[in-house]
């Protein structure tokens, strides 16, 4: 296989989460009559390379392309892969016969959190020969280790379908949606992630957990913290910290018709489907990781928030292929220092920083893109120093007192010729030689040559930089934090 890599975004690291999705308006098939000579069995390959070890998740979409005069559908394959290296690859199979594969694959790194994750897209172009549905595997090694809700092993699955619907005339697309491979909660704070979910055939868009039976993932156990709605919304309730750390998140997002519609395949047979019956299925793969409590849950005061010209939630943007597109993102915390911007979307988009918390994604799709539709998520991340505080003796100079006379200037009175006037207050049974070894004219039964013996107590009465600081159970290290997802429609105007 062709492999590329080619650079993408800079910095990284998040707090506020955004979609962005960019579609056009052109189709390959203006009706089901032109398209009826093409044959009717199709199954896709994607193989690429070996196999990612330190997995973080995927997404996988496709678009047919055109149809060609032999009755050959060319279909776009790409997916997102997530793991902790930019140089970890993936392997990608299929049940059948895929067609003929025109483009190699490609990965394309998009964005990179140092240290981390690192997230790459990777396309495929085939030549099929029909309309039938087939399946695509995406299945490896190991996820990151740790993982809390016992996922080892991945396994992704994708169902494509590229019959011609009745209702638009049209082969079939699949939902449209893209993740950050891995996404931050407190575990203290409760927070509703809402997934993008867009199909460009005006589909009802429903997310589900993986099914373990159906051989979607290996095991598909949900995480116990999570509660996921069809409208695929994530909802996260406070937890404990025993039940803080990563977890894979495992979840198939399917399309289904808003009205029972027919699915034409090319050697003339046909297919029925209910507004309850799913046409096509992705996967999205990601890991979800719980975090120390923070003191407080309000947007903008240790998690950040996003503020204007960020567009809002679930906003339309329109654009034009071949012209830049720029999508200005603000954001501010105050009890947290606004630190990067992290994004997943198409591997051209560049970000850029212009300040603290002040962000630009800027794009310039090409004809290539034209009838395309493309999903960029992203998030702000701001860091702070986690609660290190007291519990610590970290005192400068102890409070010499009593039991010992730490004075340094002596009266010596009594039957001694002090003709140094060190000014000693020597009494009685003290050995007074201060190790000085200056010589006095001491007389009687003292030794005045400026050293004490002075019986010890428990105080340590030196100026001592050794600190006798007692650790407490806190990590003073910095905290990342994630704001909430935004998701913007971006829609291209023909040319």
């Amino acid at each position: 296989m062709n492999r590329k890599e080619k650079g993408g975004a800079e910095d990284k690291r998040l707090r506020l989460k955004g979609y962005i999705l960019i579609v056009t308006n052109s189709s390959f098939c203006r009706d089901i009559d032109s398209c009826t000579m093409l044959l009717s069995v199709l199954l896709l390959l994607l193989v690429c390379g070996s196999q990612a070890t330190q997995y973080y998740g995927t997404v996988m979409t496709y678009y047919p392309k055109e149809i060609d005069t032999n009755g050959y559908v060319l279909v776009k394959i790409q997916y997102k892969l997530s793991s902790v290296s930019c140089t970890d690859n993936d392997t990608w199979s299929c049940n059948g016969n895929c067609g003929n594969e025109t483009v190699g694959v490609e990965l394309y790194k998009v964005d990179e959190s140092t240290g981390e994750w690192c997230q790459r897209e990777g396309i495929v172009t085939r030549m099929v020969s029909g309309t039938a549905p087939f399946e695509l595997v995406f299945a490896g090694e190991n996820w990151i280790a740790g993982i809390i809700n016992s996922i080892v092993s991945w396994r992704a699955v994708t169902d494509i379908e590229l019959g011609f619907r009745s209702d638009t005339t049209q082969i079939n697309t699949s939902p449209l949606t893209t993740i950050l491979p891995a996404l931050r909660v407190p575990s203290n704070c409760p927070r509703n992630i809402r997934l993008l979910a867009f199909d460009p055939d005006g589909d009802e868009v429903k997310c589900r957990n993986g099914i373990t039976s159906d051989s979607e993932c290996n095991p598909c156990t949900p995480p116990s913290i999570l509660n996921l709605s069809p409208s695929c919304t994530l909802s996260f309730s406070p937890t404990s910290s025993s039940n803080e750390g990563p977890y894979a998140v495992q979840l198939v997002m399917e399309d289904f018709p808003r009205q029972d519609i027919v699915l034409l395949q090319l050697d003339g047979s046909s297919v029925q489907k209910a507004t309850n019956e799913a046409i096509s299925k992705i996967p999205i793969q990601f890991v979800l990781k719980v975090d120390p409590a923070v003191p407080s849950c309000t947007e903008g005061v240790y998690l950040p928030r996003f503020l204007s010209p960020t567009p809002d939630h679930g906003s339309e943007i329109l654009a034009t292929v071949n012209q830049r597109l720029e999508i200005n993102i603000r954001a501010e915390a105050t009890q947290s220092t606004i630190s990067e911007l992290l994004f997943s979307g198409p591997p051209d988009v560049v970000k850029s920083s212009q300040g603290l918390g002040i962000f630009t994604l800027t794009w310039a799709p090409s004809l290539l893109e034209n009838g395309e539709s493309h999903p960029i998520c992203f998030v702000v991340q701001s860091s702070y120093n986690y609660n290190c505080t007291n519990d610590y003796d970290c005192s400068y100079n102890y409070n010499c007192t009593n039991d010992y006379d730490c004075s340094y200037n002596y009266n010596c009175t009594n039957d001694y010729d002090c003709s140094y006037n060190y000014n000693y207050n020597c009494t009685n049974d003290y050995d007074c030689s201060y190790n000085y070894n200056y010589n006095y004219n001491c007389t009687n039964n003292y030794d005045c040559s400026y050293n004490y013996n002075c019986t010890s107590n428990d105080y340590d009465c030196s100026y001592n930089y050794n600190y006798n600081c007692t650790k407490n159970d806190y990590d003073c290290s910095y905290y990342q934090l994630f704001s909430y997802i935004h998701q913007f429609l971006v829609k291209f105007t023909n040319i």
